[in-house]
């Protein structure tokens, strides 16, 4: 993603033949909402005059109609790849603010915002990758998605086994025409099971990432007569989908969690945030896994935690430290 001025973006999107663009935002629940609108709108968006009536959206305000404003990142502008090459569409990442020009707080995106704000103060910056696993299946003859796949292939395995690897392909040059760095990708070890990392960047960035990442391997695979699924545990009797986040510290360009005279190469930082993590993540889990299905898959068997745990050594542990 570019740092982009308001001329940039009017300029690119006059050059590419960019005629909607799409406001997304992010609710409660994790899950993209967008509005469209055509490109003679784009500065009136830019000057952040874009309504939405968000009394009609769960984890809004439910009981009266309350206009929020969609205030465009700038720095988040993309053309889709995947959309028309004539009349192309485009998109920008949204923060939401009510009418009196206050942010609307219980927004996942600022509340991510603040959190890397009181980090900043204390001169931390937080960086991650992911690594995001994904079923593909098939849909039956209405286009209904099913759980329902041909292939046997498991953990790495290659073409003609891996019967996703195509999909898998496609999915990661559209990542990278939208300026993504992906670390690798490679088939997981259930049937059907695929997982594509990103390179380790800045906590927002990565965030913002994520959200469209979805869109587009959802888009993708129904190109190729499959439907990618982000669910937990879609069957009971394989290994279901996580998503790791390897995450590191730093303060002055050092990685705060690193001290090469530890045992374990850890520091004080990186045992108090070990701490920290075992001190919460009850808390945390409710946010992490929101659905019934998520505790279908934190049970024992299938490499998912099951227990409030660290280790340097084993995979199944709640939070691995890396070598």
């Amino acid at each position: 993603m570019g740092k982009y001025t308001r001329e940039d973006i009017l300029r690119m999107a006059e050059e590419e033949d960019v005629e909607f663009i799409r406001l997304q935002f992010t609710d409660m629940f994790g899950t993209m909402k967008n509005i469209a609108i055509p490109f003679g709108k784009l500065e009136k968006a830019m000057d952040n005059e874009c309504v939405i009536d968000a009394s009609s959206m769960e984890s809004f305000y439910r009981n009266e109609e309350e206009d929020m404003y969609l205030h465009p990142d700038l720095d988040t502008f993309c053309i889709l790849p995947w959309r028309p090459q004539q009349g192309k569409v485009a998109r920008f990442i949204c923060d939401i603010y009510k009418a009196d020009g206050t942010p609307y707080k219980e927004s996942p995106r600022y509340i991510l915002q603040e959190a890397v704000k009181k980090a900043k103060e204390k001169g931390y910056t937080f960086k991650v990758n992911p690594e995001c696993e994904f079923f593909l299946f098939h849909t039956d003859d209405n286009g209904a998605p099913t759980t329902l796949t041909h292939e046997r292939a498991g953990f790495m395995d290659l073409s003609p086994v891996d019967l996703g690897e195509n999909a898998r392909r496609d999915i990661v040059l559209t990542l990278e025409e939208m300026g993504y760095e992906v670390a690798s990708s490679h088939h997981e070890i259930a049937p059907g099971q695929h997982e594509i990392d990103f390179t380790m960047s800045d906590v927002m960035e990565t965030a913002d990432k994520l959200m469209t990442f979805k869109v587009a391997v959802r888009t993708i695979a129904k190109r190729h007569g499959l439907h990618a699924t982000f669910m937990p545990k879609p069957k009971a009797e394989v290994n279901g989908s996580g998503m790791h986040i390897n995450m590191a510290l730093y303060q002055d360009g050092k990685n705060v969690f690193e001290d090469p005279a530890d045992r374990l190469g850890l520091s004080r930082e990186a045992y108090g945030f070990l701490a920290g993590v075992m001190e919460h993540i009850r808390g945390m889990t409710a946010v992490f896994n929101p659905l019934v299905n998520s505790y279908k898959r934190l049970v024992p068997g299938f490499e998912a935690p099951s227990d409030v745990t660290w280790s340097a050594t084993q995979r199944t542990a709640l939070v691995k430290v890396c070598r």
